[in-house]
């Protein structure tokens, strides 16, 4: 058996494993014997069907199964201890003819560079605290939502409630035959209903109302009917309001408006950490400059076409162009698979980082919260799933390196609004690939 190895690239290998049949054989007579006392034919008594007969009839398929163990034999064995691959290693060749095998890896080696001095490394981190003129909004925007609609014969507010069937038209108006959504509500008062609201108001039940939306080429044309105008009668804030919305954890209005408080800022702060990860992540990548293997990218982007046919409830949607797709994503693959070793680094060199069993508790309390479970069910789950544990750990591996980055990088804090807008100014010419 011979190996050899080609370098495409400092992090791109492929490697050849080359056998003959003489290589092989004691793993094909070890084969024979065993499937001889296993194969039944008719006219011979069990297990002593004659090797020359099984050969002819089976030899193929049972050297083939010999084969396939073989090269995964040597692959876990010689080329993973000495040549340590990163990501999903490719098999991109297996020819077993004239008594000769050849088969042909392509595999990732971990990339080599240095961690920059993290204090160099300059990312934004929005702060904001709650004021008690948001807490206010958010009291408003909560007595609205637990109001009372009914049901009125005027014309349609700004604050009105209209349900409507919605009726698709081609390009000369005419309605376009079993494209009809019936009994959509629109609330007007909502930001995104602002199209709906500039053509709804003014007009009553019964109405046939003509709009556009798009642009150019992009214009969706239909016509509302107006089926049912609403007001909304906005609850009071009472105690006992404030009991209900809280799960009896404000007594009264007093203590409500600190718990809406509290929980606007917790989820701000929850805001700012998560962006703060991306933030440094989109930094940190940036700063590193080295390659990484073709089967870590392929692999990455393999993950996003799967997290894209979740999306789409378990199948792609119709004529979805994969490769394209894929191509799209290169960017963001090559972050990811550039995030993934510097994490590595970063977990190096906070060698003092220690996951403790409080923290897997408070994890999973926060998981918990999250899905609708009891904390004692998720554990349950992870102690039935060994490998979801691991994973589990790993996240909260991650979390204390983010924990530790923002104590070394340079943190530029911004405003809500200062935050808000350069976020917005940097995402201006930047578009997600969408699948």
């Amino acid at each position: 058996m011979e190996l050899s190895v080609e370098e495409i690239t400092s992090v791109d290998k492929e490697i050849t494993i080359k056998a003959n049949r003489e290589d092989l054989s004691p793993k094909f007579e070890e084969a024979y014997k065993k499937y001889k006392s296993q194969i039944q034919m008719p006219g011979f008594r069990p297990g002593r069907v004659p090797i020359g007969l099984i050969k002819k009839r089976f030899g193929k398929e049972i050297e083939m199964e010999e084969i396939n163990s073989y090269v995964e034999e040597v692959y876990e064995k010689q080329i993973v201890p000495e040549h340590e691959p990163v990501g999903e290693t490719q098999m991109l060749d297996l020819t077993w003819e004239d008594d000769k095998l050849e088969v042909v890896f392509k595999v990732g080696a971990k990339p080599e560079f240095e961690l920059k001095d993290l204090k160099s490394i300059t990312v934004d981190k929005m702060v904001h605290d709650v004021t008690d003129e948001e807490v206010e909004e958010e009291i408003e925007r909560t007595l609205q939502r637990q109001g009372n609609w009914e049901e009125v014969d005027g014309e349609i507010t700004e604050e009105s409630r209209v349900t409507v069937d919605a009726v698709s038209l081609d390009n000369e108006g005419n309605a376009i035959e079993g494209e009809k959504d019936e009994n959509q509500k629109l609330d007007l008062r909502q930001d995104a209903a602002e199209d709906f609201r500039k053509h709804l108001v003014g007009h009553k039940v019964g109405d046939v109302v003509k709009m556009e939306l798009g642009e150019e080429e992009e214009v969706d044309r239909f016509e509302l009917h107006v089926k049912k105008v609403e007001i909304n009668h906005e609850a009071e804030l009472t105690d006992e309001f404030a009991q209900e919305q809280s799960n009896g954890q404000a007594k009264n209005v007093d203590e409500f408006k600190s718990f809406i408080k509290s929980k606007m800022q917790e989820y701000y702060d929850q805001s700012s950490g998560d962006m703060f990860q991306q933030d440094a992540v989109e930094e940190l990548t940036d700063a590193h400059d080295f390659e990484v293997p073709d089967v870590m990218l392929e692999q990455v982007k393999n993950n996003f076409v799967e997290y894209a046919k979740q999306q789409s409830g378990g199948n792609l949607p119709p004529n979805f162009d994969v490769e394209q797709y894929k191509e799209n994503m290169s960017d963001q693959a090559k972050q990811q698979a550039k995030w993934a070793f510097i994490n590595e680094k970063l977990q190096e060199k906070f060698e003092d980082i220690e996951i403790k069993p409080e923290d897997i508790d408070e994890f999973i309390g926060i998981e918990a919260a999250k899905y609708g479970a009891t904390t004692d069910q998720l554990k349950s789950y992870y102690a039935q799933n060994p490998s979801q544990l691991e994973n589990l750990r790993n996240s909260i591996r991650e979390n204390k390196v983010f924990d530790k980055l923002s104590e070394e990088v340079t943190i530029n804090e911004l405003s809500k609004e200062d935050f808000r807008k350069k976020r917005e100014e940097k995402n201006e010419n930047q578009q997600i690939p969408q699948p």
